[in-house]
């Protein structure tokens, strides 16, 4: 039979999803961080690419540095 979870098993689920996301919190934003570096520098890459008329290899050499960046800062997270 089903029983709906009272307000102590509620409070007790909130709190333990609030404790997770702060221990996982460094590592999200390293997460957000590695995507961001790829997006910024890829898109520079790709932008200097069609000015310069050089594709791809700005492109690889952005997304390159972008990938270094994030996973440097990633690594850096998992450290602490």
């Amino acid at each position: 039979m089903n029983r709906l979870p009272s307000t102590g098993d509620r409070a007790r689920a909130n709190e333990a999803l609030q404790d997770n996301l702060q221990r996982a919190e460094p590592r999200i934003v390293a997460s957000y961080a590695l995507v961001g570096a790829l997006l910024l520098f890829g898109g520079a890459g790709f932008a200097l690419d069609r000015w310069a008329g050089s594709s791809p290899w700005a492109l690889l050499v952005g997304l390159l540095i972008g990938f270094l960046i994030g996973f440097g800062n990633l690594i850096l997270s998992l450290r602490r």
